[in-house]
């Protein structure tokens, strides 16, 4: 039976307009996005199938374009959940530049999480802050381990100058899904932290993110 078919009190877009859109479920909010389901498949039960490939609302808001999978999807689909995604990434970027500073690790580990929680590779990023802690820009610098190998103090010292920046957290990922710091992470921290001090720049955090809350290294008294 089609959606169409359904008491218009049951149906996502009628309901949403009733009562508003926190009265749907995650599925049904994708059912409104997505507008109509496939052969054989409403639009609220491909919006289960988009979840439960992902792990969930949260591990979707992180996935990449050619990571948002459901049997029948097709371009146009793929393209509206892409879009919406990136609005809601958006949206968190704009309420961590809007804050007056950065004044603990909960500031920035929400926008974090969305963008680097559930890609499939580690990737080294940095929140570049100026002398209020207020955020300049977030930048991606390094994909891979996170070693001396791969993440090169020059480069970082270089970014950090190039935004103007007085501080700087930085962040990345365990596709593992665990956050606990492991030893390359504190001794590239470290190295990182004594190469900006002598251009003036202030490591104020590194935030580890896995499944859960992200870790504060700066809390653990790791810097």
């Amino acid at each position: 039976m089609s959606i169409r078919d359904w008491p218009e009190g049951e149906r996502p877009r009628e309901k949403l307009l009733a009562r508003g859109a926190a009265a749907l479920s995650d599925a049904e909010l994708l059912a409104v996005l997505l507008g109509s389901g496939v052969r054989g498949k409403d639009a609220i039960a491909l919006g289960r199938e988009l979840l439960l490939q992902a792990g969930g609302l949260g591990a979707l808001l992180g996935r990449q374009e050619g990571d948002i999978h459901a049997s029948g999807l097709g371009p146009a689909k793929r393209a509206r959940i892409m879009a919406a995604l990136e609005l809601a990434r958006r949206s968190l970027a704009e309420r961590l530049a809007d804050r007056p500073s950065l004044g603990n690790p909960r500031d920035s580990g929400d926008y974090l999480n969305a963008r680097l929680r559930h890609l499939p590779y580690e990737v080294f990023a940095c929140l570049y802050l100026d002398n209020r802690h207020r955020v300049l820009a977030f930048e991606e610098l390094f994909r891979g381990t996170v070693d001396g190998a791969s993440v090169h103090p020059r480069e970082v010292v270089r970014a950090c100058i190039k935004h103007n920046a007085v501080a700087v957290i930085f962040a990345h990922n365990h596709p593992s899904g665990m956050a606990e710091p492991s030893v390359s992470d504190q001794v590239i921290t470290r190295e990182l932290g004594q190469a900006l001090r002598l251009v003036g720049v202030r490591v104020l955090d590194h935030l580890i993110i896995g499944h859960a809350e992200p870790v504060s290294m700066a809390a653990r008294g790791l810097l």
